[in-house]
């Protein structure tokens, strides 16, 4: 019986002096960054208010329908927020713009990770020539100036969301890639990879299954980032008049159509660019909190 209590003791010691998994050290260390913490506060707080409003607190006709009696209204307590040149409530067309901007900046990021992923890791795993073709390949997007690539698709398709996405997704993947081959050059004569290889696993399971797990961490702070870069990206493609069209409101094309009235009702343009600044600001310090995280370098 004693010697029972004494093994229950040394098993409960063993079970509590375990060292906490890979990921568990990452929380602690992202908890710790009180600057990233905050600012994924404030980031989930406008996801939930952008995803949950939108036909329940806010109509849909108050973003969409114009009312010339009650143009360019200030903020007040009808409208909290003012309304804009042809008497749209600005607060309902910012939450309904933060949809079409934030899925616009996810969606992208998912093409770029997608295209950059599978691109990187084949030119980095066979290397030779196959290296080389995808690596010249990827220098020759790179010196394709942005604004041009988007300005051909959106001729040869047409301003759309999916057009959007496709444009900056394909201006993305490139950083993406380079990281990606990498992380595989320096992962695929790895002991594991050549135990794997021992038992006959095929050059598509090491790849995915095994290399690319080990590559997450810096895919995910490049994530985290190119989600505010592609919302900047969006912006600048609305206010040119190539990207979301009216009456869909974006972020960026409510900039764009308050440029006219900037000096006569400034908090038209002021609210859109504040929430371009708090979300981009938001997932930046997120970035910076995640790579802290993902450090193996970092001491708790």
């Amino acid at each position: 019986m004693t010697s029972n209590i004494k093994m229950g003791r040394n098993v409960s010691a063993r079970m509590e002096k375990a060292p906490p998994s890979v990921w568990g050290l990452a929380w602690r260390r992202f908890l710790r960054h009180r600057a990233g913490v905050a600012a994924a506060i404030g980031f989930l707080l406008i996801v939930l208010v952008v995803a949950a409003a939108p036909g329940t607190i806010i109509q849909r006709d108050w973003a969409y329908r114009p009312n010339p009696l009650i143009v360019n209204t200030p903020p007040s307590t009808e409208h909290w927020l003012g309304t804009d040149e042809v008497g749209r409530d600005i607060l309902s067309r910012l939450i309904y713009g933060g949809r079409v901007s934030l899925t616009v900046g996810v969606l992208s990021v998912v093409v770029s990770l997608s295209v950059g992923t599978v691109l990187g890791g084949v030119a980095g795993y066979f290397g030779g020539m196959v290296d080389s073709i995808i690596m010249r390949f990827t220098d020759i997007m790179l010196s394709i100036p942005g604004i041009f690539l988007i300005i051909a698709l959106s001729v040869f398709f047409g301003p759309s969301v999916p057009t959007i996405v496709l444009s900056i997704g394909m201006l993305n993947w490139m950083s993406v890639a380079r990281i990606v081959r990498s992380m595989f050059l320096s992962l695929r004569e790895q002991e594991f990879v050549t135990a794997a290889r021992a038992i006959g696993a095929r050059d598509g399971r090491i790849m995915w299954q095994h290399i690319l797990p080990n590559a997450i961490s810096p895919l995910a702070v490049a994530a985290t980032l190119s989600i505010g870069s592609a919302i900047l990206t969006e912006t600048s493609v609305s206010y040119l008049g190539l990207g979301i069209q009216p009456p869909m409101p974006s972020w960026g094309n409510m900039l764009k159509n308050a440029q006219d009235v900037i000096w006569s009702a400034p908090w038209v343009a002021t609210f859109p660019g504040l929430m371009i600044f708090v979300t981009t600001l938001c997932i930046n310090y997120m970035g910076d909190a995640l790579r802290d995280a993902l450090d193996p370098h970092m001491t708790l």
